[in-house]
């Protein structure tokens, strides 16, 4: 691949907990991960994301990073970690990770550090204590602001557990240059920036703190570091309703790419869709920036589950967990939607498990749950561990080959017609159209431009750079496909020629 391989690549997101346990204590670690490497060749990835491996106390699944230079004991170690980032290279996968710059944890030794030294101490610095607590709301629910014992309160944007870095203090630049050069002198390829609007806060902590304008020098002195190594990409976690804002964050000096949630939280409507694709091409081609495409995460309702409900869209404030959802409409909707995201000019994101149309589990008991929005929420909302359950490999019955203990979330029985093992070799299962799918992709499409084609207002429809002609019927009745020589892949078969409601082929 070449030094920008980033700007069509097919990524894949390892949640590492749920991806493969290798050790049999019930949670997902560095040998399964690696055991598995054999299933993303065969995939057709071209880079794998891996959610924080470091070590944390688990208030919100490893996003409270105790240390930025270790990998958590559950998991591994770091020789292993090295291992996998020389396996992955020899199969010709690159390695992304996760890097937390907003928030540590209470059980850092910074965070230690600053207990012990008091109020008005330069350990205390590094954080934002203050004598008395503001006004702001957690993410998660509750006051942002907890007391420690001599009295003072700590800003935490997020859970108790995760206090935030102050961004002003040249201490906690010192320490964040230091940690990219860390990771990519051991070969890492590129790092995923968690919640990268947040880092630069008002003076009085009051009022607005996401996306103020002095958070761009932080990322361009991240630019200049991974400009130093070559073939590095730093991709940002950037929700924001407004283009023009995100656009900022991808000026040449800055990020290389950044998350397009428009896209993942549209509803699956024609006219919505084609308007989020034409304001995101339209953002991106001036700067020189490739975009993003992505249907899922660690953080949202699973797709086939979301795109059978009566609202498609998706949105952080009103989750609809629970929420009724037709999984039948929803699988054929989530096969066209992989068929239209990886035919976009640029890159493609893909969730562990969408591969295989996993479904949210919506009914996790609660004594079960691990996400602390149930916790923070006095148990009324219950989170995002319904998209984290661990994955089914092989089987019959639970833990579905995942490993040899009893997994950190239960999975549901019926799981055994969506495992790996069940789906390889069905030539319509999920996992095999993503197969095909990839591996045409890699050929034909990725990085590069499109064109419009006119086939009426419900239907999606353009060509790429190299002939291949994408069509989505969002329409309630089959249409006629434009002429061609050959359907390439769809993701239901054609009736008597015309595509199906809710279904996608790519042509040439």
């Amino acid at each position: 691949m070449s030094e920008t391989w980033w700007r069509g690549a097919a990524i894949y997101q390892v949640y590492l907990r749920s991806f493969a346990d290798g050790n049999g204590d019930g949670v997902g670690d560095l040998a399964g991960l690696r055991s598995r490497l054999p299933y993303l060749t065969e995939l057709g990835v071209d880079a794998v994301w891996i959610t924080p491996w470091y070590p944390s106390p688990l208030a919100d699944g490893g996003y409270d990073v105790a240390d930025y230079r270790d990998i958590d004991p559950a998991f591994g170690t770091l020789a292993e970690a090295e291992r996998f980032i020389a396996e992955a290279h020899e199969a010709g996968i690159r390695v992304i990770i996760d890097v937390v710059p907003n928030h540590s944890s209470t059980e850092s030794e910074w965070f230690r550090q600053a207990l012990a030294a008091g109020p008005g101490s330069p350990e205390r610095a590094r954080f934002w204590f203050r004598d008395e607590p503001g006004e702001w709301e957690s993410i998660f629910g509750g006051p942002a602001w907890t007391q420690v014992p001599d009295g003072q309160w700590y800003l935490h944007l997020f859970a108790p557990e995760q206090p935030d870095l102050n961004w002003t203090n040249p201490e906690v630049h010192a320490e964040f240059h230091d940690v990219l050069r860390f990771w990519f002198d051991r070969g890492v390829d590129g790092i995923r920036i968690d919640s990268a609007a947040l880092l630069a806060k008002p003076a009085d902590l009051r009022g607005e703190y996401a996306d103020l304008d002095e958070v761009h020098e932080i990322y361009r002195s991240w630019r200049r570091i991974s400009d130093e190594y070559g073939g590095r990409v730093l991709i940002g976690e950037v929700w924001l309703p407004d283009q023009e804002r995100l656009a900022r964050y991808l000026r040449p000096d800055e990020l290389h790419t950044a998350f397009n949630f428009d896209f993942l939280a549209c509803p699956w409507d024609p006219a919505r869709l084609r308007a989020v694709i034409e304001r995101t091409l339209a953002t991106h081609t001036p700067l020189g920036a490739p975009p993003t495409w992505v249907l899922s995460n660690h953080d949202v309702a699973r797709v086939v589950t979301r795109y059978g409900r009566a609202d498609t869209s998706w949105d952080h404030a009103n989750r609809r967990d629970g929420a009724p959802s037709d999984l039948e409409l929803g699988y054929r909707r989530a096969r066209a939607a992989a068929l239209l995201a990886m035919a976009l000019p640029g890159s493609v994101y893909i969730y562990q498990g969408e591969e295989l149309g996993l479904p949210e589990v919506d009914d996790i008991p609660g004594e079960l749950r691990q996400d602390p929005i149930w916790r923070r929420s006095g148990y009324t909302v219950p989170g995002r561990d319904g998209c984290r359950v661990p994955l089914p490999w092989s089987g019959e019955e639970p833990p579905f080959g995942f490993g040899a203990g009893r997994p950190w979330l239960p999975q549901p029985e019926d799981w055994r017609k969506l495992t790996v093992e069940a789906q390889t070799g069905d030539l319509g299962s999920m996992l095999t159209l993503y197969r095909n799918a990839l591996r045409i992709r890699r050929r034909l499409l990725g990085d590069g431009t499109l064109t419009w084609l006119d086939l009426g207002p419900e239907v999606l429809a353009f060509t790429r750079d190299s002939g291949l002609t994408c069509v989505v019927n969002l329409s309630p009745a089959p249409i006629a496909p434009p002429p061609h020589r050959e359907v390439l892949l769809a993701s239901g078969p054609l009736e008597d020629g015309l595509l199906p409601a809710d279904t996608a082929a790519w042509l040439t």
